[in-house]
């Protein structure tokens, strides 16, 4: 049984949700139902998967989303929207898809499916670095970002800073296809721990600042958006 959230403020598309959802072949869903984020956020039970609409009055999807997020890094939302351009929403929290209403019947089982497929993957891999003190083993998620400064990179994480045993060039090399890159010649961003972008500064979900090279701006921008519409990183 799969506890599924649907979150949204118009009565129509939430009835149309529930009913989507309980023709859905093979998964059998303990389906709960909201009218505003409040409410979502008042539950305590947990979800593996929440449909939540963006436009909703007082607390919006994107609010309630980040909220969310702080309780539980695991659940999978995927955005009911009338926007189609929901890059703008991207930065602000790791969604795992958006679908634009009308909802229909095949995108939101294609993102149903998809949804189930990455709860059968192993944790989030780790990572490991030659540190100064030894073998640093570490989740990517918990990586915010690797810094080259005073001829040593460090790694800054959630919990800490290492200094390793390495060049930043490699790091951007080796990573790139884990989901960092590189937004100045002395940083390797993870692009999960990316909330937004403004001007030239890259905002992260801790509230540092990574700076964004003009030279750079726009190939970063282009591989971040790749990352995102990828669903890799789309766990708000």
């Amino acid at each position: 049984m799969v506890w599924i959230a649907i979150c949204d403020d118009e009565a129509a598309v939430l009835q149309q949700t529930e009913t989507l959802l309980k023709e859905y072949p093979e998964v059998d869903f303990c389906i709960d139902t909201f009218t505003s984020g409040e409410a979502l956020l008042g539950s305590t039970r947990s979800y593996e998967i929440i449909l939540l609409d963006i436009d909703m009055p007082k607390t919006d999807g994107i609010e309630t989303a980040r909220l969310i997020r702080q309780r539980d890094k695991k659940v999978k939302l995927i955005y009911i929207t009338n926007y189609s351009d929901y890059t703008v929403f991207a930065f602000a929290v790791h969604a795992f898809a958006y679908l634009l209403k009308p909802l229909k019947k095949e995108e939101l089982y294609k993102q149903l499916d998809e949804a189930f497929e990455y709860m059968q993957l192993p944790a989030d891999p780790q990572l490991e670095f030659h540190t100064a003190e030894g073998i640093l083993r570490i989740n990517s998620n918990d990586i915010l970002y690797f810094e080259y400064q005073n001829r040593k990179v460090y790694l800054r994480s959630m919990t800490g800073t290492y200094i390793l045993k390495c060049k930043i060039t490699d790091l951007g090399v080796q990573l790139k296809e884990k989901g960092f890159y590189m937004p100045h010649k002395s940083f390797v961003v993870n692009l999960y721990s990316v909330k937004n972008i403004k001007g030239y500064d890259i905002y992260l979900i801790n509230g540092l600042t990574v700076p964004l090279s003009q030279k750079k701006s726009m190939e970063f921008r282009r591989a971040l958006n790749h990352y995102l519409s990828e669903g890799i990183g789309l766990h708000i």
